[in-house]
């Protein structure tokens, strides 16, 4: 998972996207996107504003405005020294200055995790040319990594079908379906044989068995892997472009987007019970513009 960061103003704008590279380390790519600025410090933060605010010492400061986001006092938890403030004999070709479309990657040793960072500041001088800012930004766009390869078909260990996400992970509305939890009975149920695996189209084909799966009421479908010390840990997710799925046209889609998979829909109906393209009542009528897994 990544989460990027952006800022504009003053003629100037740039991203910021921390990760966790293959070694576990947290690391921040900065990118200028227009104009140019000497990176100095790297400031981040939670969204819990409790206790003291750490800080760098004089020119590398955030006092003022580098204390806010939208109004709000930012409490950093970290901050972190890049270089000096002035392009000094090194000119345009010191290593913290960025020009547009150049990146600085920069790691990050004091932060553990990205749930560490919900506030990115950046203290930058040699702006333009002259300027200074001590920018500030929140509001991340999350990103989860396509799911690993996989042998084809894919399959996965969990599927959670989100109606409404919590506070935290623990509180998340919806129905998980955890495979090899599954009773003979509900894979007959869905058409399955009992040694069917859990590719995403055998998960649809049990959740079309549940009369509660509604396809417009989610706002997300998460996949997991079981750990081998047990736990579960996503590797991707499926979102939609508005508040729910539309369709089960929307999820397909959204499916192969993501996995670069094209899966068979509506699967064969002696394999699965439903077919969500042509559904109709049991008076001959047809269903509205939703459609229903079940």
């Amino acid at each position: 998972m990544s989460k990027t960061f952006t800022f504009s103003g003053d003629g100037i704008a740039y991203t910021v996207t921390v990760y966790e590279d293959e070694a576990g380390n947290i690391k921040a790519d900065i990118t200028v996107t227009e104009g140019s600025m000497d990176v100095n410090a790297i400031y981040w933060g939670d969204d819990d504003f409790s206790g003291d605010s750490v800080g760098l010492r004089g020119p590398l400061n955030m006092n003022g405005e580098g204390s806010q986001y939208e109004g709000e006092r930012i409490q950093w938890d970290g901050a972190q020294e890049v270089s000096r403030p002035g392009l000094g004999r090194e000119g345009e070709d010191k290593p913290s200055f960025l020009s547009e479309g150049q990146t600085l990657t920069l790691n990050l040793d004091d932060v553990g995790s990205l749930d560490e960072i919900d506030f990115i500041g950046i203290r930058a001088t040699s702006v333009n040319g002259s300027g200074s800012i001590k920018g500030v930004s929140g509001d991340p766009e999350d990103e989860v990594p396509p799911p690993p390869p996989h042998d084809d078909p894919a399959t996965y260990d969990k599927v959670f079908f989100v109606k409404e996400f919590g506070e935290d992970d623990n509180d998340d509305n919806g129905t998980p379906l955890v495979w090899d939890r599954l009773s003979e009975e509900e894979l007959e149920a869905a058409g399955l044989d009992p040694d069917a695996e859990g590719t995403f189209e055998n998960f649809l084909a049990v959740a079309g068995t549940n009369d509660r799966f509604d396809i417009t009421d989610f706002e997300a479908i998460l996949f997991y892997e079981e750990l081998d010390g047990g736990g579960w840990e996503e590797i991707a997710r499926l979102v939609p472009e508005g508040d729910t799925f539309a369709d089960a046209d929307e999820v397909v889609e959204a499916y192969t987007a993501l996995t670069g998979r094209t899966i068979e829909w509506p699967p064969e109906p002696e394999q699965s019970g439903f077919d969500l393209d042509s559904m109709e009542e049991d008076d001959g009528d047809d269903y509205e513009d939703d459609y229903v897994l079940g």
